[in-house]
């Protein structure tokens, strides 16, 4: 498929799944795989939260494809002001509901075809890259370094491929699980092509260096995060 085709079904992709999202990221319905699996799934995502807060989020917040507000919850904690950004209006609802806050800003935009128009003390985005074609890799860099105040830094998290990938563990809704792209559904038989470019904490590091970032790239078993800055 051609990039734009695939960024516009992923678009669909993501909104007609809003409803279901939380159900990943809380490890229930189709992604309960018992207790032990859950115990697991926190335990690597306290490390990443601990890293977050060992990043220190302060100051002017921008959070990009922000989806239903796990992690906007977090950032409003600490942040001066917050603006996200979103292609999904499902999601951004449900965000908006999760977080209850009247001071957090809420665009929603294709971050493909989105153009800033503010600086940043910090861009974050968590299991967006991954979402990104390998082709427009260095394009969304560029936003973001458009974004950014002199002294701005970016941090990310995202998914890893499970260097001891069990079936029992597998997305349950993706069909096929090609080179950077899953097929996927939602339950109610329809199909969907998503992007998904998994990277190495080591291959990332390069790639950005090789565009003018110096990052950070850690992993668990499950997850890649991280923080970037400008060289």
């Amino acid at each position: 498929m051609e990039d734009q085709d695939l960024i516009a079904e992923q678009v669909k992709y993501y909104r007609a799944r809003a409803p279901k999202y939380d159900e990943w990221w809380q490890r229930c319905g189709a992604y309960d795989k018992g207790p032990e699996m859950a115990i697991e799934w926190h335990r690597q995502m306290k490390q990443v939260e601990e890293a977050l807060d060992d990043f220190s989020v302060h100051g002017k917040v921008l959070e990009l494809a922000g989806g239903t507000g796990w992690w906007t919850e977090r950032l409003a904690r600490t942040a001066d002001h917050l603006r996200v950004i979103d292609s999904s209006p499902e999601a951004i609802e449900i965000n908006r509901a999760r977080t209850s806050r009247a001071d957090v800003e809420y665009v929603v935009e294709d971050l493909f075809s989105w153009t800033p128009d503010d600086l940043y003390d910090v861009v974050f985005f968590s299991f967006w890259l991954t979402h990104v074609p390998r082709t427009r890799f260095a394009a969304f860099w560029s936003i973001v370094r458009s974004c950014l105040s002199p002294d701005g830094r970016a941090f990310l998290i995202d998914n890893r491929n499970d260097p001891i990938l069990t079936a029992d563990i597998k997305d349950p809704y993706v069909l096929q699980y090609e080179p950077d792209r899953h097929v996927r559904h939602i339950g109610d038989g329809r199909e969907y092509n998503v992007v998904k470019v998994m990277y190495e904490p080591d291959e990332l590091e390069a790639r950005l260096r090789e565009i003018g970032w110096t990052a950070e790239i850690k992993a668990t078993r499950w997850f890649l995060f991280g923080s970037a800055r400008l060289s």
